[in-house]
């Protein structure tokens, strides 16, 4: 096989193409993806020039081309407690996990990444992870799972995610793969910010004087709960979320004072920040929407901490399909 196809890969749930990234790097080759999301995919197309199929419960698995590896960043959803105690496929079913379920049934590949938020791990009182712990041991998969920080891969930025991967239990040993050890690269966040920004990236007064009144409310109430101001100096910021495109409220970048001496407002990031804050490479085509480009960096993956685990997994994938 050559270089370019060292191995196949499908991209579910494929948002903007984080996940994508690494494995094509790597020397894969996507043979498949969906996503429902019309402008996410607008923006993958755009990127990758493959429009993306849309829901995938619409897609027969038959339909899905084989693959050695099936990557998915599936919606997080609440399973039937039922499932604890007779069938799995009954728990899951409804939820977009079923989906992966069906595919990985059909088609039994080699391997699996999903990612989902921290929280996963907690969701419905432990119940999910649970169900998606068992029914993928019961479709013959060893399963390791770790939460990950963005910041402890080179991006300034504090971002926890849980990674799962699974490898086919007829084909490896049970301790076969090993989560990447972090590097801890120092961050800065003025490692990604522009060195020049126009005033519309700058809030309004109003929006401004509201985030700093919320802020005291909860002061008052004794949280911590409010904005947070970064600078160029700051070692990362708080983590960046799709509802970033609303007021940008979770991450405001100081600003100094203007000519007269007077505190500027902060301003928010731009859409290219949001994407170098991810680890997405300069050359990727933003959404011309900000406000979809906002949304759609912060629905995404962390590229760096991706890439760190298919530095990983590839060796395997591609060692079984030399037969090794």
């Amino acid at each position: 096989m050559s270089n370019q196809k060292k191995f196949l890969f499908i991209d579910l749930f494929a948002g903007i193409g984080g996940l994508r990234i690494p494995f094509s790097k790597l020397g894969g080759k996507c043979v498949f993806t969906s996503e429902i999301d019309p402008k996410a995919a607008a923006t993958y197309e755009a990127n990758f020039g493959e429009r993306p199929s849309g829901d995938i419960c619409l897609v027969e698995e038959s339909t899905v081309p084989s693959h050695d590896l099936l990557l998915a960043g599936f919606p997080c959803q609440p399973f039937s407690n039922a499932g604890l105690k007779r069938g799995f496929t009954d728990a899951t079913r409804g939820t977009m996990f079923f989906e992966i379920e069906r595919i990985v049934s059909h088609h039994r590949p080699t391997a699996l990444l999903l990612e989902n938020v921290k929280g996963l791990t907690s969701h419905d009182r432990g119940n999910t992870i649970k169900v998606i712990d068992r029914r993928l041991d019961e479709l013959g998969y060893w399963v390791h799972k770790k939460v990950l920080n963005a910041r402890d891969f080179g991006l300034p930025q504090n971002r926890e995610r849980i990674y799962i991967v699974c490898l086919r239990k007829d084909l490896f040993v049970a301790d076969a793969f090993s989560f990447p050890e972090p590097p801890m690269t120092p961050t800065r966040l003025g490692k990604i910010l522009e060195r020049k920004v126009g005033p519309e990236y700058t809030i309004s007064d109003k929006l401004w004087e509201g985030h700093k009144r919320r802020k005291r409310e909860h002061e008052a109430k004794g949280n911590g709960f409010g904005y947070s101001l970064f600078t160029s100096a700051s070692p990362y910021t708080s983590t960046i979320s799709a509802r970033y495109y609303k007021d940008g409220s979770e991450i405001l970048i100081a600003q100094g004072r203007d000519n007269n001496g007077r505190e500027r407002n902060p301003r928010k990031l731009t859409p290219r920040e949001a994407a170098r804050l991810q680890g997405f490479p300069e050359d990727f085509i933003l959404n011309p929407s900000k406000t979809q480009a906002y949304k759609q960096f912060g629905n995404a993956v962390a590229v760096p901490v991706v890439e760190a685990i298919a530095m990983e997994l590839v060796p395997l994938i591609v060692n079984k399909r030399r037969g090794a």
